[in-house]
């Protein structure tokens, strides 16, 4: 048995934020991650941080804007905490040594994204923002923070509705270990690799929220993922993320006739909601036509976006040519475990932060680069809470399952039949057959905990893509209104 104070699955920004705070505390705090340490959806991140920091802005325009890209089904109170509380967060992160990228003047630079009213999106080396937020976080950590690298969380430790650490197998040597902790916290990221287009690390599987349905967790909102619309694409196979921030520095898209195919379709055309723009290029894309991000306007975009530029230049695109392929992706899962901002869930002891956390806060759609903003803030109201919150873990025995799996899907099949099912269009005539492909791999029908011992690693890691895979598709089947990400058409 190893013992921590606090343990955190999952190294994102959520994850790293609680962390560093936990750290003025001294608490113990034991991180593990599935891959290395920077393997997270967080160091992927091209975009911002979306706050109201400039003197032209103001938080309660923060909140209009989230409420409306969310279609006003975000949790109001979660969407006022987090802007009205950003600023100063922002301003403490400064303070320890981050810095976001300046103007000509000196002062912190403020960048225009999709569905905001006007510029309040900060960067940090132009569109390295998500990586050099997780470096400056890592720097935050002390050595009361042990980071486990390649140590995949199998199950968490419950029972009689009480959390008290979790099981899991270091993917080197095999090894399992079982982790006593007073609080475990969830920050495992989303679901983008159910999908075959996707801007998420390629450990993201969904392993958090399949984990926290077998513990007994509350889920929501889980038919709402959101397709980023510029995903660099060559031939149908998707390289990496072209950021938002291209749109709001002047790129336009535009089909392989040269019309600009936003025009007309919504009043901020190119940085209209993400949800607007997506099935606009995916309608273009499925007519046959090619689509590209014409960034003829932008000067100096080597600098500006040279994450872009690698991506690009890496797969034979050369971006002198002011012509970049795109088509839409898996980006963001507004939905997972149902959570307070502070990331309490439903099982004592156990906490949600991140894009594994549904706090409601995002609605149906999340508003651009409020998703590096929310791991900062809600991770500090975690750390807080748990600082203010004595508990001690309960010691119990951990029953292992005896349910054993039997042949399951490759991910190529699970994330072929999620896009063709669950993806930015679905018709309600064919969401119950994806349903009934998913249950006919689990032995239960209902994806309930199986020998997670001797399950070897890749294949529970597809059962936890199976499990929320389903999840979704029963959330979706729910759901009989288009509304946001969730765009129905009925059959």
């Amino acid at each position: 048995m190893i013992k921590t104070d606090v343990l955190v699955i999952g190294s994102g920004i959520g994850a790293l934020s609680v962390a560093s705070e936990l750290c003025k505390y001294k608490r113990k705090v034991t991180i593990i991650t599935k891959g290395l340490r920077k393997s997270c959806n967080s160091s992927l991140a091209q975009g911002g941080i979306s706050v109201a920091l400039s003197d032209k802005d103001d938080y309660h325009w923060h909140y209009e804007d989230t409420m409306i890209a969310g279609c006003n089904l975000n949790d109001s109170d979660a969407v006022m905490k987090l802007v009205s509380t950003a600023p100063n967060v922002i301003r403490e992160f400064i303070k320890t040594g981050m810095v976001f990228d300046k103007d000509e003047n000196g002062n912190i630079a403020f960048g225009r994204e999709g569905a905001h009213r006007l510029n309040r999106i900060i960067h940090a080396g132009g569109d390295r923002t998500g990586l050099r937020v997780v470096e400056q976080l890592l720097r935050n950590v002390t050595t009361d923070v042990n980071i486990v690298q390649n140590e995949m969380a199998l199950e968490l430790r419950v029972k009689n509705g009480k959390c008290s650490g979790a099981i899991t197998k270091n993917l080197k040597t095999g090894e399992i270990s079982h982790y006593e902790a007073d609080y475990t916290v969830l920050a495992t990221g989303g679901i983008g690799q159910l999908y075959p287009s996707t801007s998420n690390d390629v450990t993201i599987t969904g392993d958090g929220m399949a984990m926290a349905y077998r513990a007994g967790c509350k889920l929501k909102n889980l038919e709402f993922i959101q397709f980023h619309p510029t995903m660099l694409t060559i031939n149908g196979k998707a390289y990496g993320l072209v950021s938002e921030a291209v749109r709001g520095a002047g790129g336009i898209l535009i089909n392989d006739k040269g019309e600009k195919i936003m025009e007309g379709i919504h009043p901020q055309k190119d940085l209209a909601p993400r949800d607007v723009v997506s099935r606009e290029v995916y309608a273009h894309y499925l007519k046959g036509e090619k689509i590209f991000l014409d960034t003829s306007a932008i000067d100096n975009f080597r600098e500006k976006f040279p994450t872009v530029t690698e991506i690009c230049e890496e797969h034979g695109v050369n971006v002198d040519d002011k012509m970049i392929p795109v088509a839409p992706g898996a980006h963001f899962h507004m939905g997972g475990v149902e959570a307070t901002p502070e990331g309490i869930t439903n099982i004592d002891g156990l906490y949600a932060v991140g894009e594994v956390a549904c706090t409601g806060v995002h609605g149906a759609n999340r508003l651009a680069s409020n998703s590096l903003l929310e791991g900062l803030v809600f991770g500090k109201l975690l750390a807080d809470y748990i600082v203010n919150t004595p508990r001690k873990a309960e010691e119990f025995d951990d029953t292992i399952p005896t349910e054993t799996l039997g042949d399951l899907p490759t991910k190529k099949e699970i994330q072929h039949q999620m896009m063709k099912f669950l993806g930015i269009v679905r018709h309600t005539g064919n969401i119950h057959s994806i349903i009934e492909w998913f249950e006919q791999y689990s032995p239960d029908k209902k994806f309930g905990k199986l020998d997670i011992v001797n399950t070897p690693p890749e294949k529970l890691e597809i059962y936890n893509m199976l499990t929320a895979g389903w999840l979704i598709a029963k959330a979706a089947e729910k759901r009989k209104e288009s509304i946001g990400a969730h765009y129905i058409v009925n059959d």
